[in-house]
């Protein structure tokens, strides 16, 4: 999701003022669609993109159809949507954001899911003037999980720092324990871009606080040649390798570590490594290959059961291969859809039985919670992690779930790894000072919370 990250924000910072003056708003008030709910989705149907984006796309539109049919709406609010072709570059994804923040036909927007990088960097000052919450899921701003500078962005479940945290962690499990790591070799192999730089800062805190050599083999765009880096590999020997790779790149890293004899099972990709696009077209050179996932791959939770019964087998789904239900990318887009969701339900309970505004909905996120009773009753349970979002902390939850290509599918191998929040919290909290220094922001009190 991150090829172009820093390119696509300059590229949007130069082009927002003329992006801003074209884009059609859509008015709202009054409409027909005032007692709705609108959920507007930043798509990529087409582009480099597309093949992964649809199935993105599938989960969230079949939950939501779900949610109409057979709830009957969200406590009696029937949900709208609608798709604005992004092509993942920031130029549209503006367009998109500047067309949809006033809703649909008088249905509010509770919060918005730039779903792309570049466009999550150009929007984060428009947040908080706009008054509508930017959801970032396993993407986007690492620092904006400081609530104090950053009140309308939410990079709700896993950022990047948890990322580099939680691989420590599930290392020194399989390793015997925390002590064992002194002396071991880490090795991350990373695409050279502001996406794959960001786990530089909380590998060096934690190499340097349990003892293991860290060591950094950064990979350029777009990393369809890698025999020098996976040469470095051999030479250093390391005990595992993290890839933080995107696109084209991991398979073609997944490939050459074969090639240069390291075995998949040491390997261990991140979120944006995880899917079935990125291991099919590795072959037999990936089976063993381990992945970071906040959605993992599978069709037996619940919420699967649920969705054949009254939208898979009722040809009411919008998933154009019915082998890709139950995907890694079609379980994002359904995550996706229960936060969406989520936001609004949690939001009524306090400000009644309607839709809900984007000032609501960032109170809404701001004190959202999903434990093991409410991701058993939306059918959730295994698929989410527990979550609890407060002012102060807009991640709320910093764990994933290791999964395991067999050549075939993913396996589950391992419970919900947590990442040791408390430890990166400082580097987190200087990088947020940083950018409201550079910003003129002067950081909220948010008490205790």
């Amino acid at each position: 999701m991150f090829k172009t990250f820093l390119r696509g924000a300059i590229v949007a910072a130069a082009s927002v003022l003329v992006l801003a003056g074209s884009a059609q708003a859509i008015d709202t008030t009054p409409g027909p669609d005032s007692d709705k709910q609108f959920f507007p989705i930043a798509s990529y149907r087409v582009g480099p993109y597309a093949a992964s984006g649809a199935s993105i796309w599938a989960g969230r539109i079949d939950y939501y159809r779900y949610i109409n049919d057979v709830e009957g709406g969200i406590n009696g609010v029937p949900i709208v949507w609608q798709e604005c072709e992004t092509e993942w570059t920031a130029e549209k994804g503006i367009e998109c954001y500047e067309r949809f923040k006033r809703g649909l036909n008088g249905a509010p927007v509770s919060a918005y899911f730039p779903n792309g990088a570049p466009a999550a960097y150009a929007l984060s000052d428009r947040a908080a003037q706009d008054k509508i919450p930017l959801v970032t899921l396993a993407y986007g701003r690492t620092e904006a999980t400081d609530g104090r500078v950053f009140p309308y962005i939410f990079p709700v479940m896993v950022t990047f720092y948890s990322e580099a945290s939680t691989v420590v962690n599930y290392i020194a499990e399989k390793e015997g324990g925390f002590d064992k790591l002194k002396g071991k070799k880490i090795a991350t192999v990373y695409h050279d871009s502001a996406y794959g730089r960001e786990t530089l800062d909380p590998l060096a805190l934690l190499a340097e606080k349990y003892g293991f050599e860290n060591i950094q083999i950064p990979v350029p765009d777009p990393g369809s040649e890698q025999s020098s880096h996976w040469r470095q590999v051999r030479e250093q020997k390391p005990d595992w390798v993290f890839l933080r790779t995107w696109g084209v790149s991991t398979p073609v890293a997944i490939k050459t570590a074969q090639r240069f004899g390291f075995p998949a099972d040491r390997i261990i990709g991140d979120v944006w490594a995880s899917s079935e696009e990125d291991v099919i077209p590795a072959g037999d050179a990936a089976k063993g290959y381990l992945a970071l996932t906040p959605y993992p791959a599978g069709a037996d939770f619940e919420i699967h059961k649920r969705l054949k019964q009254h939208i898979i087998d009722t040809g009411k789904s919008d998933l154009r291969d019915p082998k890709a239900f139950g995907s890694v990318y079609y379980n994002s887009g359904l995550v996706d859809a229960l936060i969406s969701v989520e936001i609004v339900r949690q939001a009524q309970a306090k400000f009644g039985n309607r839709p809900i505004t984007g000032e609501e909905g960032q109170w809404a996120l701001e004190h959202l919670k999903l434990d093991d009773v409410a991701l058993e009753k939306a059918g959730f349970l295994g698929l989410v992690q527990n979550l609890q979002l407060t002012p102060a902390d807009h991640e709320g939850g910093g764990a994933v779930r290791v999964q395991q290509w067999t050549g075939e599918n993913w396996n589950l191998v391992s419970d919900w790894v947590q990442a040791d929040r408390e430890a990166l919290r400082p580097l987190i909290e200087a990088k947020s000072a940083a950018y409201a220094k550079e910003h003129g922001i002067t950081p909220r009190d948010v008490g205790t919370n």
